[in-house]
């Protein structure tokens, strides 16, 4: 949805008009301040109308009414914030609706109202029928239709027995038939989580947020001290100063721009995440992303493409090369993973091997298991294997020649992976797999590092392998033949040390590590063990997005110290712009301060109440969108802010003031010559 939709805009209005009730404004102290002060000098204008006294009633009525703007500003802010997750919820709220579910019960299968599903009933989903609930795949496997939840209209596999059981009702089977057990009760559903989480009117503060209330909210008491103390020293001075004017002062002084914005940057950093179809469980995740020093990712699937492929043949003393690319093959023509396909066709593009026919009844295929890790073919009185080194040398009741070894142990230094391929009694040789390192992912972890970051690899390969991989990824750190209890180890001895972890993690196995990461993020295909454990759930189920969440967490922490450090500055201008304005007429040598040299103390003050509303919808973009983040050291980003906001901050309040100070004159000198 575009920031300035037009039924976003309308409806954000309508609400901001509602959030003027000040138990809706009690959460925001500063804007509650403005609020009191605008109903105080709207009671002054009252009077001075009453009293038939039309010049200070013109005055104090333009000031009561920018007042009231300056609170609308800032309600408008965050509704605009909230309207852009509520847009979203409403959305989802729309994809879900009334099906039936096919039951299967102790006499068959009855149909019943999805909604009367309790955690383990057992349903029987076909190809075109809506899921009716979250749960797990307990036989069967089909294409699942995921675009309602993800937006992603590409189909994705989902099987019983693997990490990629877990199924989400609403979503629509595409082929086949499976039966799920139903793991989620009535408003407990994973849709249901979404809907309750993404709207902003459930949305938790994060502890900085409430740490930076409570100082906008100590400041505000401080000039609000200050400013009580002026009366009665104007009143001495026999310079005295109305209500309305020091309401004004208060109003200009108190850092109106930041807590009118304060709210819509936490929202919309959280739908910033919801754009990159992350689903944040809580906002403390989204600011804990923004404080990570260590991230923890999975070598295949995150740092490499995921699927290995053959890419040499590595013969062994004796044996002629292609000798051992036809052996290679044949144990591979029944293996119907990318590897097996990947041996059968390098065979065909190096030799020229073209697959054979096996129809004969003589052919037996030997199957991976995880016991025997190894696979192979009976043909023509021929047994050949295929498989991990000790496992083929195993069966082949050989020790392997040093020369062997040797070519073994350089494919595992250089990070790939060695197959050793046995027929009969001999050794052969070894097949070399690649994983392909991601394009790209060596720069984005160079980034990572240059803002301060530590990369840490997760992979189950042994420590030689692991330390070849780590070197061209380009890593930091690896953690090699990673089990659930060493992953989750390593991140508590990181967080003993006072670091905060990211971790991205989909099966069971990863969940004891999820659990404890300050930054836990689930993929959304992954096992409800995974999700349950996370604090985030990618909807894509891409583990390299843990990358950008790190980046959207950072931004919007740079966003609010940005605009914190533009609201306490530009009380600057406005403090030159309204004190000698004040008591100028008591005191001449105030007008030394007079800098601007503003017309009138009356223009002063109405231009730097005008400019302190004016500034908040004309950062709304900013707040929304958030300060552009780039990744470098925090030194860097903090002399950047410093110089960007914080001058700005002094400079384009002068200048605004000055401007709005020319039109207002101009304004009043066309309203006194008509």
């Amino acid at each position: 949805m575009s920031m300035w939709d037009r039924e976003l805009v309308s409806r954000s209005l309508r609400v901001s008009l509602r959030k003027l009730d000040p138990r809706a404004l009690a959460h925001n102290p500063v804007m509650f301040v403005v609020e009191i002060g605008s109903v105080f000098t709207t009671i002054d204008a009252i009077r001075y109308l009453i009293s038939g006294r039309f010049g200070m009633f013109s005055f104090i009525g333009q000031i009561t009414i920018w007042l009231w703007l300056t609170v609308l500003f800032a309600n408008f802010a965050e509704a605009m914030a909230e309207g852009r997750g509520q847009a979203h919820a409403d959305e989802l709220r729309r994809t879900r609706s009334e099906t039936e579910a096919r039951r299967v019960t102790a006499t068959g299968i009855e149909v019943v109202p999805a909604t009367s599903l309790v955690p383990g009933d057992i349903v029987v989903v076909s190809a075109g029928e809506v899921i009716p609930g979250d749960g797990e795949i307990i036989e069967g496997i089909a294409s699942v239709d995921e675009s309602a939840i993800t937006g992603e209209s590409a189909p994705v596999i989902r099987e019983s027995g693997g990490d990629r059981s877990a199924v989400t009702g609403g979503t629509t089977v595409l082929s086949d038939e499976i039966r799920v057990r139903i793991t989620a009760g009535r408003g407990e559903s994973f849709l249901d989580r979404m809907i309750a989480l993404i709207e902003a009117g459930v949305r938790q503060k994060t502890p900085n947020e409430i740490a930076l209330a409570l100082l906008l909210a100590g400041l505000t008491l401080i000039f609000l001290v200050v400013v009580v103390t002026l009366a009665p020293f104007s009143v001495y001075s026999r310079a005295v100063v109305s209500v309305t004017v020091l309401i004004a002062l208060l109003v200009a002084l108190i850092p109106t721009t930041i807590g009118g914005l304060l709210s819509a940057i936490g929202i919309s950093g959280m739908n910033r995440l919801l754009e990159h179809n992350v689903l944040a469980l809580s906002g403390r995740a989204v600011e804990a992303a923004g404080d990570v020093n260590v991230i923890m990712l999975d070598k295949t699937g995150t740092l490499t493409m995921g699927s290995r492929q053959a890419t040499s043949f590595v013969p062994s003393p004796g044996v002629d090369e292609r000798r051992l690319a036809e052996a290679a093959q044949l144990s591979s023509l029944a293996d119907e993973t990318p590897e097996g396909r990947s041996i059968v066709a390098l065979a065909n593009e190096k030799f020229g091997i073209q697959t054979p026919n096996l129809d004969s009844n003589d052919v037996v295929f030997v199957p991976f298991t995880a016991q025997t890790r190894m696979s192979g073919v009976d043909l023509d009185g021929r047994r050949i294997r295929k498989g991990a080194t000790e496992s083929v040398a195993r069966w082949a009741e050989v020790e392997l020649d040093p020369q062997t070894i040797a070519a073994i142990e350089r494919i595992a230094r250089e990070g790939s992976t060695p197959l050793l391929v046995a027929e009969d009694r001999q050794i052969l040789g070894a097949v070399e797999l690649k994983d392909v390192v991601k394009e790209g992912i060596k720069e984005r972890l160079a980034s990572l590092r240059a803002a301060g970051i530590k990369t840490v690899m997760i992979t189950g390969d042994n420590p030689i392998t692991a330390e070849a991989i780590a070197h061209e990824v380009g890593v930091d750190d690896f953690l090699a033949e990673a089990t659930p209890e060493r992953k989750m180890d390593y991140v508590k001895s990181v967080r003993t040390e006072g670091y905060m972890v990211g971790m991205v993690g989909d099966g069971t196995n990863d969940a004891p590590a999820l659990a404890v990461a300050d930054v836990a993020v689930a993929m959304n295909t992954g096992t409800m063990a995974a999700r349950e454990a996370g604090n985030m759930i990618d909807l894509d189920s891409n583990p390299t997005k843990l990358i950008d969440i790190v980046e959207v967490g950072k931004q919007i922490l740079i966003t609010r110290g940005a605009l914190t450090t533009f609201s306490v500055v530009n009380d600057v201008a406005k403090y030159f712009a309204i004190i000698p304005a004040m008591f100028v007429v008591a005191f001449p040598g105030l007008n030394a301060l007079n800098i601007m040299r503003l017309t009138s103390p009356d223009t002063a003050i109405l231009s730097a109440i005008i400019f302190n509303a004016l500034i908040i919808p004309a950062l709304i973009p900013l707040a929304l969108r958030g300060v552009r983040y780039t990744a470098t050291s925090a030194a860097s980003i903090l002399r950047k802010n410093l110089l960007i906001y914080g001058l700005g901050g002094l400079i384009v309040p002068f200048a605004g003031i000055k401007v709005i100070d020319m039109i207002v004159t101009a304004l009043h000198l066309v309203s006194t010559a008509r």
